[in-house]
């Protein structure tokens, strides 16, 4: 039997931390977790007496002082924003974020003290220590939140009331929202771009657009969302649709809307998702557009998957691609960010068995799952602060399209999700030149497409110096962008908004760091940047067309389709 997160009853007393009994009882704990068995667990308490001595002696100077500070009721001040709000400057209050802020610190400081050798037995303890200390915040415990007892009282006890059937409709949903199921309509408010269903199968819708310029360029763009989540993270509201800013360039876009997966497409693997999927809807964007060479973007998993087709197609001799532009997309997955923590040879066989179809039957992939795993790797940011406004305090989150679409998360079928956990973060062999795909040994340097790649440098999902890693397997002429901010708010930025700043060099160096220390600043979107490479490869301009489909493929239904709306 696993012992109880420790620590917890430390931050609702007034008792001290002792160096030496608290490493006794992470003993305990890590000597009955699971994903420590096998380590020679002991070794990794011989702390040098004299760290700890130094950091029992810091602790117990600063818990005095604080004891002090509440005695003599001088207020308290939070440059965290879990505490920021006046309230916590009360010494009650204040002084139990001010322990609970210096137990955390302590815990922390302990840990990294540790003597672990290896690196991901490290990052494992360091993130059930980050998530053991974010869940124990007291402004996620009603008694000790005086924001949500202040609201308490004044709504006579409306709040929690709210508070408890926000809590009933997330576990209806088996996630937590971050933003409204009512806010945004798909089709009304969100995906409004004008354009036409005009293929679908078991796997995926392909859109085509109407032209937003008079002329168009000669080459058309196919896009290829991640399939797990919704296409229109690429086609939000007007202003901050990529889509529609391509369309307004002159770019022919067209885009695969991947469906949310049931059970009765559990069957479907790795090779039907590239076969099926995304060499049949560039078949049909060559053969509606009339041009052989398109420009190709993929985003995230859809870049995997994008470039894992093209390697195929060059293996049976079809190297007909203008562009390739890879937006925080894995080729290299060595260094795969926080997600590491949880991807082991028994998490991979387990789902092999139960939804892979290895010795099991075959399911779907929750999206939920994977949704409230990302979540959980910012738990301050995208968790607590969540279940503390909702569910204590009863307030209904802000409605933002970009967390909308976040809790708008597709199921992936058990066979193609299994493959893509074994080849690509357990065992980065994607990249090895061995894996067969689609009866072709798949080899990612014959993409000798020209290439433009975006990192983002706050990705936590998609770590850049892993997105700039691309640019030592591609063969072609290359060009690699770093965006600001993070994987969603660092893609879509649209130019119109002046926000942030981006980076670019020209050399592209054995080093990611080597890049960045040469490359130069610029302020506002890399979108324009990237504008401007695409114009060079789309061809010659003519008047738009103005009619979508053709007679073998006519449209079925406008944009956006069902599949996005399921």
């Amino acid at each position: 039997m696993i012992p109880q997160q420790p620590f917890s009853q430390y931050w609702t007393s007034n008792t001290p931390f002792n160096a030496n009994a608290t490493l006794q009882q992470l003993r305990l704990w890590l000597s009955a977790h699971p994903w420590f068995k096998g380590h020679d667990v002991d070794a990794w308490f011989n702390v040098p007496s004299e760290t700890l001595s130094e950091l029992q002696s810091e602790y117990n100077q600063q818990w005095v002082s604080l004891g002090q500070q509440l005695i003599t009721r001088q207020p308290f001040a939070f440059s965290d924003r879990r505490f920021a709000n006046d309230k916590w400057s009360e010494p009650l209050f204040g002084s139990i974020a001010a322990y609970y802020l210096l137990n955390s610190d302590f815990l922390l400081r302990l840990v990294n003290a540790m003597p672990i050798d290896a690196d991901k037995p490290r990052r494992r303890l360091l993130y059930l220590m980050e998530q053991t200390i974010a869940a124990c915040a007291p402004s996620n415990f009603l008694a000790s939140n005086p924001e949500a007892l202040h609201k308490m009282f004044e709504t006579q006890g409306a709040s929690l009331y709210t508070g408890m059937l926000h809590l009933a409709s997330d576990m209806r949903e088996g996630k937590l929202r971050q933003c409204d199921k009512g806010d945004f309509t798909v089709g009304v408010d969100l995906a409004t771009t004008p354009g036409e269903v005009i293929y679908e199968n078991e796997q995926f819708q392909l859109l085509q657009y109407y032209p937003m310029a008079d002329t168009q360029y000669q080459r058309p763009v196919l896009i290829v969302p991640p399939s797990i989540n919704k296409y229109y993270i690429l086609d939000m509201r007007p202003e901050t649709s990529l889509v529609r800013h391509l369309l307004e360039q002159g770019h022919p876009v067209f885009i695969m809307s991947w469906r949310n997966f049931s059970q009765e497409q559990s069957h479907i693997t790795w090779d039907d998702q590239i076969q099926d999927g995304i060499i049949n809807a560039l078949e049909i964007t060559r053969e509606i557009s009339g041009e052989r060479h398109v420009n190709c973007v993929g985003y995230c998993v859809g870049g995997t998957l994008l470039s894992t087709a093209l390697a195929v197609l060059a293996a049976r001799g079809d190297r007909d691609i203008s562009s390739l532009t890879l937006l925080a997309t894995f080729l290299d997955f060595k260094n795969t960010g926080q997600i590491d923590v949880f991807v082991d040879e028994e998490l991979v066989a387990y789902r092999e068995r139960t939804i892979g179809g290895q010795g099991g039957p075959t399911g779907v992939f929750r999206g939920e799952d994977m949704g409230n795993t990302f979540s959980m790797l910012r738990p301050n940011e995208l968790w607590w602060n969540y279940t503390s406004e909702k569910y204590l305090k009863g307030e209904k989150p802000a409605p933002l399209d970009l967390l909308f679409w976040n809790n708008d998360s597709t199921n992936l079928p058990g066979p193609m999700y299994c493959w893509y956990l074994r080849h690509t973060y357990l065992q980065n062999d994607l990249k090895s030149g061995d894996l067969e795909c689609c009866g072709e040994r798949l080899d990612l340097r014959a993409l000798t497409m020209p290439a433009y790649l975006v990192g983002t440098k706050e990705d936590h999902i998609v770590p850049w110096d892993s997105a700039y890693a691309s640019t030592k397997l591609l063969a072609g002429e290359k060009r690699f962008v770093l965006g600001a901010s993070g994987h969603i708010a660092g893609i879509i930025n649209p130019p119109a908004r002046k926000k942030r700043e981006y980076w670019t060099n020209t050399e592209l160096p054995e080093d990611h760091h080597a890049w960045l220390d040469t490359a130069q600043s610029h302020p506002g979107s890399w979108w324009t940047d990237w504008f401007e490479w695409l114009a060079e490869h789309g061809g010659t301009r003519s008047a738009a067309r103005k009619t979508l489909g053709s007679e073998n493929y006519p449209p079925i239904e406008p944009a956006p389709g069902r599949y996005v709306k399921e």
